[in-house]
């Protein structure tokens, strides 16, 4: 493991800034990374927490479209130690450089250069602020470190036929990356294993001379995307800097049962976000929100517990919850709650069902309602005996309806029957 002097002496970089186009009508008011997961958290928190539980403090993260619910979120509740000097820092897009807004990853660093010349690391870690997984970042730095890298890219395995969906690594038998091959019917394999693809993670860390010599040099670049995926690592591969690969299914979380290992999810599109919601409900979930040793950060409330009431079977009138999350603050007064993560503050009331559903803060769910594969966004209250999920083409004239048959209300919508 790196020393406590070699975690003090990086910068972790967060890219947040991004539009999330495809995760449409839930960024319609927010970033990406702001968006909700698991109840009581958001996206970032994921991403913060991996980098928190692993002794890096020392923390900025660049936003740009519709920030300001995550720049809040930030502020409010990721407080470290400034004695410590720790911190978690939000960067708006500013144009300092000129007068454009991030044109790509590697020009949201290049823009807000100034912080790392400020703080002046010895490594600087880059990484997406919009997927699911859990990472101890002390044993890929310790990789970065051992092989004296310039850059270390973190890549995970998945097999040949789903990699051409992704940007695949090519690498030698010392993991050292030759070659960049972006969604190609026939990527390259890994070394030993004719069936599995590295797959980059878009998580990446450099050490800090090389990584402003190369955000100069692309800046220059009027045909570049100004990306680190396309454009900064492949030139830094094709003039043989030493780039290496760390395999993420190799990194072992404390507290982490083996089911859990080389978890990754990018939920870029609603359904793909939709079932890493509903992987949270199984038994022995891949990604674990009960692991005290990993803890999953966020901000505390001070809403009540979770309640659960009304025991009428003759009537059919009980509050029930079954393979499901409930967040504090939340009433079931008398409804059905099934495969279900819910929200802070929500409330079920009788004789209603919600059936492999997502509800964000605040939704209220009308007497007599059933509800299926919804994601209900907050402050959203469903009208008595409505029902949502059981006729697709009824409910695409109302709502957006994913490619997999999820149905997503927007945030404060205002339902009539």
């Amino acid at each position: 493991m790196p020393s406590s002097a070699d975690l003090n002496q990086a910068l972790v970089m967060i890219l947040a800034g991004g539009e999330g186009k495809r995760l449409y009508p839930l960024t319609l008011d927010r970033a990406k990374p702001a968006v909700p997961f698991g109840g009581r958290y958001r996206i970032i928190d994921v991403v913060l927490s991996n980098f928190v539980n692993s002794g890096l403090a020392r923390i900025k993260v660049l936003t740009q479209y519709k920030s300001a619910s995550l720049e809040e979120h930030i502020a409010r509740v990721w407080r470290l130690a400034p004695i410590l000097d720790q911190f978690i820092e939000a960067i708006p897009a500013q144009q300092r450089t000129g007068k454009s807004w991030f044109r790509g990853s590697a020009d949201a660093v290049y823009q807000c250069q100034h912080v790392i010349t400020d703080e002046q690391p010895e490594q600087v870690c880059i990484f997406g602020g919009d997927h699911i997984y859990k990472m101890d970042v002390r044993q890929m730095m310790a990789h970065h470190l051992n092989k004296q890298a310039d850059a270390t890219v973190a890549a995970i395995p998945l097999p040949k036929e789903e990699a051409s969906d992704f940007g695949v690594l090519e690498i030698d038998d010392e993991g050292r990356i030759i070659g960049f091959h972006e969604k190609v019917k026939d990527p390259p394999t890994m070394p030993g294993h004719p069936d599995l693809c590295l797959v980059s993670m878009g998580n990446y860390i450099f050490r800090t001379g090389v990584l402003l010599e190369e955000l100069a040099l692309d800046a220059d670049l009027t045909e570049s995307k100004h990306d680190f995926g396309h454009d900064i690592l492949p030139s830094m591969v094709q003039r043989g800097a030493r780039v290496f690969v760390y395999d993420f299914a190799t990194n072992l979380v404390p507290g982490e049962e083996a089911t859990g290992a080389g978890y990754w999810r990018d939920v870029g599109t609603v359904d793909a976000y939709f079932r890493a919601q509903i992987d949270l409900i199984a038994i022995k979930p891949h990604f674990n929100l009960y692991n005290s040793r990993w803890p999953i950060r966020t901000g505390f409330t001070h809403d009540p517990p979770a309640k659960f009431v009304f025991s009428d079977h003759v009537q059919e009138r009980v509050g029930t919850a079954t393979d499901s999350l409930v967040s504090h603050g939340s009433i079931i007064s008398g409804g059905q709650l099934r495969r279900s993560v819910v929200g802070v503050g929500c409330r079920i009331n009788s004789f209603s069902e919600v059936d492999e559903c997502v509800l964000f803060e605040r939704v209220k769910i009308g007497r007599h309602a059933r509800l299926r594969r919804c994601i209900i966004d907050k402050d959203v209250e469903i009208p008595p005996n409505e029902e949502i999920g059981y006729d697709l083409e009824k409910d695409r004239k109302r709502f957006f309806v994913s490619d997999e048959g999820v149905v997503v209300i927007p945030k404060r919508a205002r339902i009539t029957t």
